[in-house]
């Protein structure tokens, strides 16, 4: 490399076909890979929205933003391919198989977790065909059931978290390029994973607060039970030991073997975000949820000693800045849900609903806000913040 071809910019000076070699200065709270190349202006925009003021580029790397690396990707938040998923169903006619689904796997759960009670086996043969339906159902319209993960039911958080760790995995293997038969898998251990919790007393489970020593390590014994209910179904071993790690973290010091680094699958380390993303962000009888956002941000400071950094990244990129079915404050003091993602991180297409300053629901309109100069996303928001019933709004209103 040539010294003198590095040079230090301000993030207003910084266009596509330069190559980044380095984030100098940053305020945002999300810390973004250093290097690599800038393929468009939307990955500048993000930049510039995430808090980076100036940066080193490397002349010597400059590139034809013409005829760009197709094997690049956006430098804050992939490093690998990632395959363009194409859908084959419209929102509105998906939504409706989507919500059947969602309501089948909380009914397969409820079955699954009973049969566990009872030190019972079950039969794979109808969680792994369910299994495989969501996968099939995210191949034809991903924001059809990643919509429904963010339709929460307080009392029902056994039953959903599995559920939509099952949806969130299966759209992970898809985005990042596992064949179908790996995202089959991936989604099914997803959807079992939790299962050893049906055993842990009541009083710690749903504890509301930080657990005492001798209840974490209660706690922890979930998933010994979970793997030994999965092994008396008689569930595939390499299933059976994805499930049991999605506690354990890269620097040795998860449960229940203390696996580190290279010990962990790959399947197992995906596991690990998807299970601490639903949770963080899911809404219990005892807390509400987090915004997507702050759930990534923690989910970022897990890595690289908990979680796989790349992993994050390529997860963080797989959701969105602004996930779908996520709650959102525009600039013009109105709320609306996240419907589809668009080439922006950042102007994802949106449905209004709700007016912050009048205090009242509006008649849902969908808008795109890359079409949209003057109005912009000012913040990721919950429902409890406005107190406003937005499972009853989207079951009304958008499930139809």
């Amino acid at each position: 490399m040539k010294e003198g071809l590095l040079k230090t910019i301000s993030i207003s000076q910084l266009t596509p076909g330069m190559y980044v070699s380095k984030i100098i200065e940053q305020t945002g709270d999300i810390k973004l890979k250093s290097e690599g190349k800038v393929t468009s202006q939307d990955i500048v925009e993000v930049l510039k929205a995430r808090g980076v003021k100036r940066l080193i580029i490397d002349g010597s790397k400059a590139f034809d933003i013409k005829a760009p690396d197709s094997h690049v990707s956006e430098p804050a938040l992939v490093t690998q391919n990632t395959v363009q998923k194409k859908i084959t169903t419209p929102f509105y006619k998906e939504i409706q198989q989507a919500e059947k689904l969602h309501a089948q796997g909380k009914v397969i759960q409820k079955s699954l977790l009973a049969s566990v009670e009872k030190g019972q086996p079950f039969d794979e043969a109808i969680p792994k065909a369910f299994s495989q339906k969501l996968v099939e159902s995210i191949n034809r319209n991903p924001d059809a059931l990643l919509c429904l993960t963010q339709i929460r039911e307080k009392d029902d958080y056994l039953l959903e978290h599995s559920l939509n760790v099952a949806i969130l995995l299966a759209n992970f293997g898809q985005f990042i390029g596992m064949d179908e038969a790996q995202v089959n898998d991936l989604a099914y251990a997803g959807f079992l994973h939790d299962m050893g919790k049906i055993r842990i007393p009541g009083e710690i489970l749903h504890k509301p607060g930080r657990l005492t020593d001798d209840e974490m390590d209660i706690m922890k014994q979930h998933v010994m039970f979970g793997v030994q209910a999965l092994e008396e179904a008689k569930i595939a071993p390499f299933l059976i030991n994805i499930v049991s790690e999605h506690h354990e973290r890269l620097d040795g010091k998860g449960y229940p073997a203390g696996k580190a680094e290279t010990q962990i699958s790959r399947e197992g380390r995906m596991l690990a975000i998807a299970d601490m993303y639903d949770a963080l962000t899911a809404q219990r009888c005892y807390k509400a949820g987090m915004p997507s956002q702050k759930a990534m941000k923690l989910l970022l400071q897990g890595a690289p000693h908990q979680l796989d950094s790349q992993l994050v990244q390529m997860f963080i990129k797989c959701m969105g800045v602004y996930p779908v079915g996520s709650l959102v404050k525009l600039s013009n003091n109105k709320l609306a849900m996240v419907a589809e993602q668009t080439a922006s991180p950042l102007t994802p297409i949106v449905k209004v609903f709700y007016s912050v300053t009048g205090d009242h629901f509006l008649e849902p309109k969908d808008l795109n806000l890359a079409h949209e100069k003057h109005l912009s996303i000012e913040s990721s928001v919950l429902a409890s913040d406005y107190k406003i019933d937005f499972n009853s709004f989207f079951e009304r209103s958008i499930s139809i």
